[in-house]
């Protein structure tokens, strides 16, 4: 007769993204009723989140290499259409932020606010940064988790070994295959990192300070849920011309939920590449695209710029036309694709945004400042966002193509 299995053995039956929702819900519980042991439990959240960015960039690294060098000359990647799915989403999610600024204007309170950060000082210099990323130093790189020098990087080794032996060409593919084995193990400490960030943020910063930004943030996160729930389906329906909810709930329920959490596109990366993984895409192409969406595809990013510049606009009381706004969405975009290369993420781009109507960058500062105060829930819906939507698009570039070939 058999002993009936421990809780322990049960948990670890189901699901990871059921083991998370528990999870979560074990963080919340410990927060409102051990807050001094919940702000201790933190440490569990960082080192998951430590150990996702430890394993993301030489995952990266390697994945993209090993897969370029053994790609077969004639084998169809479909990045192309990726990445014009990448492009067309993140202006979409600018023209939302448009709309729904327009139809539900938000105002601040602005005041004084020192910082030591500094934002660039126009899209040149945003260009100049990206370029300046994809010449790095491949050691630097990898140190700082700079994704557009390690994609420059793997592509271009991986093209070179393309012609090499096929024994080395084995041995980097094995390679491949224990860096992935790593990152399997790490993904499945995910439910203990997400009770020990949600435990710890709860505990510590709570919802109070955010409640006098109450609008800002439903107008954010309005546009980000509309976006997600509504503008993606519809480019994923257009490029299968079936129902898109099945894959967009499956990408936000296990690439989105622990983004939010990570609030990292880079520590999201694994998740991501395993979810490709499961769903039957092709290495050659999740391989190169997961990483280069977690650089170029963000739509949250667009929508957190666009949303703080327009609130700042309608606070100074500034006319804004038409062309003005179809302008501001392209900037936006543009601003949003250097997002990663840049200190500080999204929020040190609204001054160039910002800068379309003269507002002078000691007031853009300040709504600087209004993103860091919000950023516990604006951030964390940003980067679930972003990172689910690289999964989704490639999958639907990937489906579209095996249908079109069908």
């Amino acid at each position: 007769m058999t002993a009936a299995p421990s809780l322990l053995q049960r948990l670890l039956r189901v699901s990871l993204v059921t083991q998370i929702v528990i999870g979560l819900i074990a963080g919340i519980l410990m927060a409102l009723l051990l807050p001094e042991a919940a702000k201790a439990s933190g440490f569990i959240g960082k080192v998951f989140v430590a150990a996702l960015k430890a394993v993301a960039p030489i995952l990266v690294f390697v994945l993209v290499m090993a897969s370029i060098a053994s790609h077969k000359h004639g084998q169809q990647t479909h990045i192309r259409p990726i990445l014009f799915l990448y492009l067309l989403g993140t202006f979409a999610a600018a023209v939302v932020a448009v709309i729904a600024s327009a139809l539900f204007p938000s105002t601040l309170v602005l005041a004084t606010h020192d910082t030591t950060v500094s934002a660039p000082g126009g899209i040149l210099e945003v260009l100049q940064s990206l370029l300046l990323s994809v010449v790095d130093n491949p050691v630097s790189a990898l140190m700082n988790a700079n994704f557009i020098g390690i994609l420059a990087w793997a592509i271009g080794l991986g093209i070179a070994i393309r012609h090499a032996s096929e024994t080395t060409r084995t041995v980097l593919d094995d390679l491949s295959n224990g860096v992935t084995l790593i990152v399997r193990v790490v993904i499945r400490f995910a439910p203990l990192g997400i009770f020990g960030l949600v435990a710890s943020t709860l505990a510590t910063s709570g919802f109070g300070a955010l409640l006098g930004y109450a609008h800002l943030l439903v107008v954010l996160i309005g546009c980000m849920l509309f976006v997600a729930l509504v503008v993606n389906p519809a480019i994923v329906f257009w490029k299968l011309r079936r129902n898109p909810y099945p894959l967009v709930l499956m990408c936000l329920r296990e690439s989105g939920i622990t983004a939010f959490f990570t609030r990292s596109s880079a520590a999201n990366i694994p998740v991501n590449l395993a979810l490709s993984k499961r769903l039957g895409l092709h290495e050659d192409t999740y391989s190169v695209s997961i990483p280069l969406g977690a650089t170029i595809n963000m739509a949250g990013a667009a929508i957190t710029i666009t949303v703080l510049t327009l609130a700042a606009v309608h606070t100074l009381g500034i006319a804004i036309d038409l062309p003005t706004a179809v302008l501001l969405s392209v900037v936006a975009a543009i601003c949003a694709c250097g997002a990663s290369g840049v200190a500080g993420g999204s929020l040190l781009l609204i001054p160039l945004a910002c800068n379309l109507f003269g507002i002078p960058s000691e007031i853009a500062m300040q709504v600087v400042a209004v993103g860091f105060i919000i950023g516990v829930l604006q951030d964390s819906a940003e980067t679930a966002l972003n990172s689910s939507t690289d999964v989704l698009f490639t999958a639907a570039a990937c489906l579209g193509k095996e249908e079109q070939l069908a």
